[in-house]
Parts: C-alpha cells; sequence; structure tokens
C-alpha cells in the first residue's frame, strides 16, 4: 500500500477510535451528573423511575463542531420510539457558549418542528450547558444552574408525559358550577401553580436543603472529570498521529 493510502487509513482509523472514545466518556459523564446531581439531589420528579425503567435514551453526537441538522436524525429517533419519555442529544465536541448554544437550541428546536403537521412536534426540547451562570436569589434564578450538565446537551422530554402530570394537578381557570359552591367556599380554594414553578420551588428547596456549596462542590468534581478525561483523549490521540506521520 503507498504510504499516502497508508497514512489515510491510519487517520479514518484513529478519527473513529477518538470518536468512540469521545462517545464512551461523554455518556459516563452525563451518568454521573444524572446520578449523583440530579437524582442523588432529587431535583427531578421522573428522572430516577424513567432511567430504572429504560425510558431514558441518551445519544452522543461525537462530531467535531456538528450543525444543528446534525441533531434531527437523533432527536427523531427519540421521538418516534414511544418507550422513550426522556432524551439527551450530548455534544462533547461543541464549542459554543451558553447563548451560542441557546441559538444552536433554537435552530433544531425551528428544524423539528418544521417535520411536524398542526399537532406539533411530540418532544420539548431544553437547553443544557456546562458554563450556565450560577444565581441563587429565586427559583427561576437558579434553573440555569441546574442544567450545568458536563457537556452542551439538549434534553427532549415527551409532551405527553408532560400533559400527563399537568392533568393530575388542577392549574389556571377551570368552569365552576357556582350553584353548587359558596364563593366563600371558592376563594378559599388554592389553585396550584403550573408544573414548571412547582419542579423550580421543590428543586430551590432541596438545593437550600442540600447546601448550594455542596451542590456546587459536585458538579465541580464532574466538571473536573471531564477537563481531565477530554484532555487525556486529545493527547493520545495526538501522540498517535505525530507517530503515524513519522512511519
Amino acid at each position: 500500500m503507498p504510504k499516502h493510502a497508508q497514512r489515510g487509513a491510519i487517520d479514518r482509523e484513529d478519527d473513529s477510535a477518538l470518536q468512540e472514545a469521545y462517545e464512551d466518556e461523554a455518556r459516563r459523564l452525563y451518568l454521573r451528573y444524572a446520578i449523583e446531581f440530579v437524582e442523588g439531589l432529587n431535583l427531578c420528579p421522573w428522572a430516577t423511575s424513567a432511567r430504572v425503567a429504560g425510558k431514558t435514551r441518551v445519544e452522543i453526537l461525537t462530531k467535531n463542531d456538528p450543525s444543528p441538522e446534525d441533531a434531527l436524525a437523533p432527536a427523531h429517533s427519540i421521538s418516534c420510539d414511544e418507550t422513550i419519555e426522556v432524551g439527551l442529544l450530548v455534544f462533547p465536541r461543541l464549542s459554543l457558549d451558553r447563548l451560542g448554544f441557546e441559538r444552536f437550541v433554537a435552530r433544531v428546536r425551528e428544524l423539528d418542528a418544521e417535520r411536524y403537521g398542526i399537532e406539533g412536534p411530540r418532544m420539548a426540547m431544553a437547553a443544557f450547558h456546562p458554563e450556565a451562570e450560577a444565581r441563587f436569589g429565586n427559583p427561576y434564578q437558579l434553573v440555569p444552574f441546574i442544567r450545568r450538565t458536563p457537556d452542551p446537551t439538549i434534553q427532549l422530554v415527551r409532551r405527553s408525559v408532560l400533559e400527563s402530570l399537568r392533568q393530575n394537578h388542577v392549574e389556571g381557570t377551570a368552569w365552576v358550577d357556582l350553584s353548587k359552591v359558596s364563593v366563600e367556599e371558592l376563594l378559599k380554594k388554592k389553585t396550584k401553580p403550573p408544573l414548571h414553578e412547582r419542579i423550580a420551588e421543590n428543586n430551590f428547596e432541596k438545593l437550600s436543603e442540600y447546601g448550594i456549596d455542596h451542590a456546587k462542590a459536585i458538579l465541580d468534581e464532574i466538571r473536573r472529570d471531564r477537563d481531565e478525561t477530554y484532555g487525556a483523549i486529545e493527547m493520545r490521540y495526538k501522540k498517535r498521529e505525530a507517530g503515524a506521520r513519522l512511519r
């Protein structure tokens, strides 16, 4: 085999091995975040049950700096699998800051919506990013901190699951037969806040209970693990690439 052809074969082999290494480690790191942080601090009402029951699916997109279009196929695959309630698209090699990733996810959401009719997409999407700002003044300011995954990640939650959770609680306005209830009783009856508000308030209470410093220490340790692991991967394959050039 000519030397240039041999080098090309080595390059393809190295790239495949590099992507496989990123996939294995990105999956491991996400599971650390899910189990040690989200489940460990009880920050999601269905995270543990969905994962244990096999209703969570994690897809790692290992392409270097992928485009929003690259996310469409795995997002559609998750959407079409009715057994999956929560999907995660993880991007270990996407070099976007938090705002850039928000725009990236907005474009994925837009492209995904174009594939569906009037009923709209089956999955709701949310952006998670390791550089999310840490602010703890109120439950809503805390949301980006809780979404501080090791890598830029798109969370997909099946809309039917969200609707089921909402229907288990009284929300918003409802028709009431005033002939069967007194005005005094009606005024005393409190309507529960929307689902997203209840989750935000629950998470705020949980983190206040466990301690913000404790929660931050968990995320910082996972981030340290990520940086060291990815640095070692890049170093290992750069050495292999340099060795191949010398042959």
